[in-house]
């Protein structure tokens, strides 16, 4: 429940209070009027909810079917004149995370909240994380491959950062459900959409930067999608940042008056000897760790989570025993074909993450590497350019290119364009399933190797703006075994 003095108070506080209309006259409210639900979806409305207008699609259709609904009132960045008050305000975003805060109880005061963010790595670490805060605590999870709001159940989110107003719902669930932390990925989309917008993180992880979302949906530039990456820095009350990045020195300078450790080259926490399955640290998690996920930089992540929850009340003991424990759906999981050679599935899905798969599998299968990889349609379009050209500097790699989510677009169409930046021959094929058997038929011997990039755990492919049922990169060849 929320009273329409207490939304007026939180916005005039936040300077995003314009003034109340109905039908384009000034109207002056006499108080008393209280909302039990509040709503940015016009289908799922009563007489009792406080609704707001967001997204640059929306139509005044959708707000009247609102009214026909019951709709008494509504807040939006203009006037609709559909024969109801509306509560104008600067900024609907702004105004939708502080209102859900107070709406659902101020879920985040009641939680340790510990955020991730990078071009790469957000999921795997949040998954370190959930492990290592599991051995003492309670925590819940909100992450692009699960969440879970009560340690039993979970569920794929839509969105690596929820809206606002799910997102305080979501805290508020995980209160009810006797949560002490809450982990989660922070996308930089979370603070150009101010998602999370009024929110202070207890911890947060700054884990790399490379170009990544950039495109006419997302970010206009690197510097744009960069900056909105930082943004989460400023709303923490520690930090831990990995020394080894790209442009460490602009996140250095910003972290300067906030608590903050640094892991990774040119710093005390940091891994002194890295196995397959083990590494041994230094610095403040100085000791040896078991690992099921293969390749220094998952190494990297895990010290990065361990650091984080060390804030936030873990014991070594809880970092070595999580850390052990951790496997990740579609992160580097492995299969062994019967001629010994290995199959890898792996969500990376840009020219960085690629990169770092790639020398990992290669470095420790010295036959032939087949490569399965596609390009996500009408989003991230860079990643095309960076793929073709990567793939460019390792003519040794049996390339086949196939669907990647095309959406909108023609599959055949994105892997030409990737196999435009590739001097020597590749094979198209727009069947994934197809492909990976394919893939597989090509391995000879025990140090071969498949690499299924991209999909991870994914269990759909999106196409034509519909989440398509697909069984899975795993699934599909664990059949084909």
């Amino acid at each position: 429940m929320i009273k329409i003095e207490t939304i007026i108070d939180i916005l005039k506080k936040d300077h995003n209070f314009r003034e109340i209309i109905k039908d384009g006259h000034y109207f002056f409210h006499d108080g008393g009027l209280t909302f039990d639900k509040i709503s940015y979806d016009s289908r799922n409305v009563t007489n009792t909810t406080l609704f707001f207008v967001k997204g640059e699609n929306f139509k005044k259709e959708f707000l009247e079917g609102a009214v026909e609904s019951g709709l008494k009132f509504y807040i939006s960045e203009s006037d609709f004149e559909v024969g109801i008050p509306v509560l104008v305000v600067n900024d609907i975003k702004q105004a939708m995370s502080l209102i859900a805060m107070e709406f659902y109880g101020n879920p985040q005061d009641k939680l340790k909240i510990l955020a991730f963010t990078g071009t790469k790595g957000k999921t795997t670490s949040a998954y370190f994380a959930y492990q290592i805060l599991s051995q003492s605590h309670r925590p819940a999870l909100l992450s692009t491959m699960n969440t879970t709001l009560d340690g039993k159940n979970f569920f794929k989110s839509s969105l690596t950062t929820p809206e606002s107003l799910d997102l305080f719902e979501m805290m508020a669930q995980a209160v009810a459900n006797d949560r002490t932390h809450l982990i989660m990925e922070v996308s930089s989309q979370a603070y150009l959409k101010k998602r999370v917008y009024g929110l202070t993180f207890d911890a947060s992880v700054f884990l790399n930067i490379s170009p990544d979302h950039i495109g006419p949906i997302e970010h206009p530039t690197f510097e744009d999608y960069f900056y909105n990456k930082r943004l989460l820095m400023e709303n923490s009350r520690a930090v831990i940042v990995n020394s080894g990045m790209d442009h460490f020195q602009i996140v250095k300078e910003q972290v300067s008056s906030i608590e903050h450790d640094f892991y990774g080259e040119n710093s005390s926490n940091t891994i002194i000897d890295s196995q397959a399955f083990s590494f041994e640290a230094s610095g403040k998690l100085a000791g040896k760790y078991d690992i099921q996920l293969i390749g220094r930089f998952n190494q990297e992540n895990a010290l990065a989570a361990g650091l984080a929850c060390l804030r936030l009340g873990a014991s070594l003991t809880d970092i070595q025993k999580g850390i052990a424990l951790t496997r990740v759906p579609g992160r580097m999981e492995v299969l062994t074909q019967k001629n010994g050679a290995k199959v890898f599935v792996d969500y990376a899905h840009n020219g960085d993450s690629l990169t770092k798969l790639l020398s990992v599998v290669q470095e420790h299968q010295k036959g032939q590497t087949i490569l399965v990889l596609g390009a996500t349609g009408n989003k991230g379009e860079s990643r095309r350019k960076d793929f073709g050209i990567l793939l460019n500097k390792h003519p040794e790699i049996q390339v086949i290119l196939t669907a990647d989510d095309p959406n909108r677009e023609d599959p055949v169409t994105i892997a030409k364009e990737i196999a435009s930046y590739i001097s020597h021959d590749v094979t198209i094929i727009a069947d994934r399933a197809e492909a990976i058997k394919v893939a597989m038929s090509l391995t000879g011997q025990e140090g071969d190797a498949v690499i299924l990039a991209g999909k991870g755990a994914d269990a759909y492919q999106i196409v034509n703006g519909i989440k398509e049922a697909y069984p899975g990169d795993y699934q599909i060849a664990e059949n084909y075994l």
